[in-house]
């Protein structure tokens, strides 16, 4: 009990590491526009210092006593020691650069890692609400951004710099080549939660910030956002079967939301950018969108020299990851003085891309760089465990709401259709989204806890 009861004293030094949590985040979160207001290209890479430096001092430091909290910890640090393990053999086995190694581990290890450090503060009730009015304004400055580029594209003022005026509409995301369905999928899963937690705030402010994440959705035409959630709700429906109540609920709202949709997209214009890929032969057996989305598989494969590439890949960044599939592309004068390697693999899937029968399937949802199988494809099947491992570790121990599952579900869901799993800004925002969620239940729980206590002892 004193330990719970003990959350609401003051900590020293419980200012400093959520100071330090949110430098990290703030480092991955808004590089994108510092760089299109005129910084160099490497303030791209400065958050693969800041997060895992600052997270480990939050981690280090820590007072927490509490048995559960350092219990999950410790699983989350064997597990990421574990993927560190399996990509350093990986890359020994393929000759992979030392800082391939250490660019994919963060890719992947980086939301784990501000998760962690978010459970690990003892916040006080009053701390918790500041760090939570910080991460939710980073949030809200990348809404307002979002709305100004739309406004701007639409009065001329603003150059659009990629293929359509609706791919510019991207917030703190601008200039990137999917910014806009990111950008989206930040404005949305920071709306859902804003509109669930936020129970002092008057429902139709609540309402409205959700319905303003929701018109970025459309201002930048971000059709797979609503898919992707869409099929992470039938899956949370599924998974609450054995609670009838809540899936009636969520069954229910699934069928009219359905039908409201189908309604826009026959009816709004608005809606009429999403019925742009509705053709059924292009998702067939040998529909040009199957052929092309599976092509890595058959590409990677056949670089194989070893069996032992079944087990740990072709190596860290040699295939179609974020890193092999763009950043070593995008930024390969800045790495490759560094050691960075590349590999074949990787620019054989591009080719296959750009050839003339696929060329104009451009987009995200029929790339053929996508999280899952560029995870396969550098450190193979073990590696695949290894970080389901650690996915499971969030999923059983930090996700123990509908909200954070839901999360979850929809980061899983991206990984099957581009590279959005490895995309930094939108990874720490949903971890600290999911960071948030957990910290709310615990302290929630605390304070019932000590209003007991005291009823009692009174």
């Amino acid at each position: 009990m004193n330990a719970e009861i003990g959350v609401y004293k003051k900590q020293n030094g419980y200012i400093k590491n959520s100071i330090l949590i949110l430098l990290a985040f703030a480092t991955a979160f808004f590089p994108r526009i510092v760089e299109a207001i005129g910084a160099p290209a490497p303030v791209n890479f400065l958050h693969f210092v800041i997060v895992p430096l600052a997270c480990s001092i939050v981690i280090i430091k820590t007072r927490v006593r509490d048995k559960t909290q350092i219990s999950i910890a410790e699983s989350l640090l064997i597990g990421l020691l574990i993927m560190l393990g399996v990509m350093t053999g990986s890359a020994l086995l393929n000759q992979a650069g030392v800082i391939n190694v250490f660019l994919a581990l963060m890719l992947l290890s980086e939301p784990f890692l501000l998760l962690l450090a978010i459970i690990c503060v003892p916040f006080s009730l009053e701390s918790f609400k500041r760090f939570k009015t910080w991460v939710l304004g980073f949030v809200a400055v990348h809404i307002f951004l979002a709305f100004a580029q739309h406004f701007l594209i639409i009065l001329g003022i603003l150059h659009v710099t990629q293929m359509t005026r609706e791919d510019n509409v991207q917030g703190v995301f601008y200039l990137s080549g999917s910014g806009h369905v990111v950008g989206a999928s930040v404005s949305m899963s920071f709306g859902l939660y804003f509109l669930i937690s936020a129970k002092t705030v008057p429902i139709w402010l609540r309402v409205s910030v959700f319905f303003a994440a929701f018109l970025q959705l459309l201002f930048a035409d971000a059709k797979q956002v609503l898919t992707v959630w869409l099929v992470a709700w039938l899956l949370l429906i599924i998974l609450k079967l054995r609670d009838l109540r809540t899936t009636l609920q969520y069954l229910i709202a699934a069928i009219l939301v359905g039908y409201a949709l189908l309604w826009c997209l026959q009816n709004l214009e608005a809606f009429r950018a999403f019925n742009g890929w509705l053709r059924p032969e292009l998702y067939g057996p040998d529909g040009k969108a199957t052929i092309l989305k599976t092509a890595p598989f058959t590409i990677v494969t056949s670089y194989y020299k070893s069996p032992l590439n079944w087990l740990f890949g072709l190596g860290p960044g040699h295939t179609v990851g974020r890193l092999g599939g763009w950043m070593l592309k995008d930024y390969g004068n800045l790495l490759k003085p560094l050691g960075a390697t590349t590999h074949p693999a990787s620019a054989a899937v591009w080719a296959f891309w750009n050839s003339p029968d696929y060329y104009w399937l451009n987009s995200s949802f029929f790339a053929p760089l996508w999280g899952w199988v560029g995870i396969w494809g550098d450190i193979g099947f073990v590696g695949l465990g290894a970080y389901l491992y650690v996915c499971s570790i969030v999923w059983r121990r930090i996700c123990l709401n509908d909200f954070s599952k839901f999360q979850m579900l929809t980061v899983m869901i991206y990984g099957f259709i581009f590279t959005q799993m490895e995309e930094p800004g939108y990874m720490l925002s949903i971890a600290s989204l999911i960071g948030l969620a957990w910290q709310e239940r615990r302290i929630t729980r605390a304070v019932r806890q000590r209003s007991s206590y005291l009823s009692t002892d009174a």
